[in-house]
């Protein structure tokens, strides 16, 4: 398959983030470190940012540039981690006992941003895209109820 290179060219930044999100794992409801990191690094991109949905979720905007419809796309990653302990002993494992990305939610943020990153350079589209960075995934209902 062949792969796009620019996005080749951000794989090890991707996995950087990937990594430091796994070593700092954030239960339903208290993701604010991660959605923190999200949230920065979509207004860096130049999005149009909106914080504390849900609690802590983080959804960013991006308008194309290729015309002005009302067409949009709404992308989602989940960012919580499970209560339970790593057992794995890789440098990036988690610092905080008792939790982990068990369910590979790190690397659902870290995918979605890598979206993020091509498209806010690529707007050459027409339409919306909202990349939805959902808190409590895991527990709290599946994220339908937010305090």
């Amino acid at each position: 398959m062949k792969t796009i290179d620019e996005i080749e060219r951000a794989h090890a930044e991707l996995t950087a983030l990937r990594r430091d999100i796994h070593a700092h794992p954030e239960l339903a409801f208290e993701e604010t470190r991660t959605s923190g990191l999200v949230a920065q690094r979509l207004r860096d991109l130049g999005l149009e940012v909106h914080t504390g949905l849900g609690k802590t979720g983080v959804v960013g905007v991006l308008r194309g540039t290729g015309g002005n419809s009302k067409r949009a796309v709404s992308l989602r990653a989940d960012m919580d981690a499970l209560p339970m302990p790593e057992l794995n002993r890789f440098e990036h494992a988690s610092t905080i006992p008792g939790r982990m990305h068990g369910c590979g939610h790190d690397g659902h943020t870290a995918m979605l941003m890598g979206a993020v990153q091509y498209l806010a350079k690529h707007r050459d589209f027409d339409g919306t895209v909202n990349f939805i960075f959902q808190p409590a995934e895991e527990g709290g209902n599946a994220g339908a109820r937010a305090p």
